[in-house]
């Protein structure tokens, strides 16, 4: 995902949102989407094993993390 956002694309869903806030407004691209992702884990909490759950929280803060710490604006962007 790192890649893509590089290169100004996106998988769709929240990444395109995330991806036109940081444009227009600066915010952080990482830390948006992690909170983002924290939204729906919280909402699943209703319908979803806490084992499930679990794995979930693990992928999205590896992912969100690796977004936060590695994209920043301004930073390598390709053309």
């Amino acid at each position: 995902m790192l890649m893509l956002f590089r290169h100004r694309a996106s998988l769709g869903g929240f990444n395109v949102l995330v991806l036109y806030l940081q444009e227009t407004r600066g915010w952080r691209a990482g830390h948006l989407q992690m909170g983002l992702d924290c939204a729906i884990v919280l909402a699943a909490l209703a319908f979803v094993p806490l084992s499930q759950i679990a794995w979930s929280v693990a992928g999205a803060v590896a992912l969100n993390l690796t977004l936060a710490i590695n994209h920043r604006p301004g930073r390598y962007m390709a053309v």
